[in-house]
């Protein structure tokens, strides 16, 4: 008995290929960052209805409840209640990283609607150094405000 050989499939032979994929419409590629920025507004306008001054309306925080030590979004919902009542300086008094953060999310947004807007990569990428230096940032406000000398960082 001979073992019959097939040759490999040559070049004149037809492959199937995946169909062109139409690029999406604004209209599609907006649902995205419109779903986010209305549940984003609903959540913000929560917290300024309710007030997070009156003991009652939210949990406190469960490593001051559990330490006493204020963790780096201790004083975040007060922060954002102040923003959403126009007094900024009470917003940096309740936590002025979360001021920072708000700062930097918003400008992320913003440049994620308009590229979504033009049709580009919606996608982003950020320098380790960048995380590094927030992370490191973030642990200094952590620590200043919980020692004796860092109690203006208090929310």
């Amino acid at each position: 008995m001979t073992a019959e050989r097939t040759a490999p499939p040559g070049p004149q032979e037809w492959t199937p290929q995946a169909p062109a994929r139409r690029p999406a419409s604004r209209a599609r590629r907006m649902l995205l960052p419109l779903g986010t920025l209305g549940a984003t507004a609903a959540a913000v306008a929560y917290v300024g209805a309710v007030d997070p001054n009156e003991a009652g309306h939210y949990p406190t925080c469960p490593l001051l409840a559990a330490t006493g030590l204020y963790c780096p979004g201790c004083g975040g919902l007060r922060c954002v209640h102040a923003l959403v009542h126009g007094d900024v300086t009470g917003a940096l008094g309740a936590n002025v990283m979360a001021v920072i953060a708000f700062a930097i999310a918003a400008s992320v947004f913003v440049l994620w609607v308009r590229r979504a807007w033009n049709g580009g990569p919606t996608g982003f990428t950020v320098r380790s150094s960048y995380a590094w230096a927030f992370g490191a940032l973030l642990a200094v406000f952590t620590v200043v405000r919980n020692l004796p000398f860092g109690a203006f960082l208090h929310p």
